[in-house]
């Protein structure tokens, strides 16, 4: 890993967020927005109106001014040049500019301008990206899914570098369907707890760079990842936890280490009543129930197909920073539930973290990434 950002309502960079995140400080806010919803609701918005780039010459979107600022931090850390031929870039999203149909009228160009496809080019052309940029939309794995992608595609020698970024905003259009399936609290949420009741929203972006030039051999790495499906049902998850127990045994044996080298665990947990349950149970039946585990849906809300990345980021300076962050809304464990859910900030031995997803659709993903 050579350089990473995050861009969310808690900081503009890194170091920010986690600075923030250290203070106890959570972006989860009472709203009232009516181009949102009807009443007032819970979630982790930027402030209206906010300008995430400089004058352009390009009305970009806010959802691709998050990408581009977002990659231009990275990328400025990293010293790599986007021009390069050896270099890629994947862009991971659930609904990238869809509000658009709620704004702008119906017609060829609207429906243009909400392709993932046409943003990913806008924000290729912007830094000079020469490759064809990759879109990864698979539900609420996407960001993990999306470093998976790069660590095969530079594995296989295709590219030397992999610049990976993500990011959603909330609309009326994807709040009324996570409303639809009643998946929202009233409140902050609590992963895991015996209380839970649902998840909150958040806006944000993040990128991550990687690279196999050698110069960064010392640096923390992706060892390993893998994908699973549930094949259970288009909106509930398993019943068992066996499909995404087995994602994170095949990431542990792509990583080439084992279960006892896994330092912390960064959840999905989206405090949903039927998502952590079967989380927590796939984490024991790995044998990692004594883990220490968190969410940062707390602090975030779900960011969608930001939420892989930005928790990605927040785990590696974990590791960095020898600290172990708890999980904000938690306060009592589900009876149901057999994980080692943190309640206060600990050290964490240098090592490896898991890192787990899963959505929609019965998709699971999990990466492992460490020294």
């Amino acid at each position: 890993m050579v350089a990473d950002n995050i861009l969310s309502p808690l900081g503009k960079t890194t170091a920010e967020n986690f600075k923030n995140l250290k203070r106890g400080l959570s972006a989860v806010k009472e709203h009232n927005e009516p181009d949102v919803s009807d009443s007032s609701f819970f979630a982790s918005l930027f402030d209206k109106g906010e300008k995430f780039l400089e004058s352009s010459a390009h009305s970009y979107t806010k959802f691709e001014q998050l990408l581009i600022a977002s990659v231009t931090d990275a990328l400025q850390k990293s010293g790599i040049d986007p021009k390069d031929k050896k270099n890629i870039l994947i862009i991971s999203s659930t609904k990238g500019n869809i509000s658009l149909l709620e704004t702008e009228p119906a017609g060829p160009k609207v429906i243009t301008k909400i392709s993932l496809s046409q943003s990913a080019k806008l924000v290729a052309d912007h830094f000079g990206f020469v490759n064809q940029p990759i879109v990864i939309s698979n539900a609420c794995v996407s960001g993990v899914l999306a470093i998976i992608t790069g660590m095969r595609l530079l594995r296989a020698g295709q590219y030397e570098n992999a610049v990976i970024t993500g990011a959603d905003v909330i609309s009326k259009f994807i709040f009324s369907g996570f409303e639809s399936f009643n998946a929202l609290s009233p409140q902050i949420c609590k992963p895991f707890d015996k209380s839970r009741d649902g998840l909150n929203l958040g806006e944000g972006a993040a990128t991550v760079i990687l690279s196999t030039d050698k110069k960064y051999r010392e640096n923390l790495k992706v060892k390993g990842g893998a994908v699973s499906n549930d094949a259970n049902h288009i909106s509930g998850p398993s019943r068992t936890g066996e499909e995404l127990a087995g994602a994170i045994k095949n990431a542990i044996t792509d990583a080439n280490i084992g279960v006892d080298e896994i330092a912390l665990i960064s959840a999905h947990g989206t405090a949903t009543l039927y998502n952590d349950e079967m989380e927590a149970k796939a984490i024991a039946a790995s044998g990692l129930q004594n883990v220490p585990l968190n969410s940062l849906k707390g602090y975030y809300g779900h960011t969608l197909g930001a939420a892989g990345l930005i928790e990605t980021v927040i785990s590696i300076q974990s590791l960095k920073e020898g600290v172990n962050l708890p999980t904000a809304g938690f306060s009592e464990l589900d009876k149901d539930i057999d994980v080692n859910v943190e309640t206060r900030e600990l050290p964490v031995n240098t090592g490896n973290f898991l890192k787990t997803a899963s959505g929609f659709g019965g998709c699971n993903a999990v990466l492992v990434v460490g020294n």
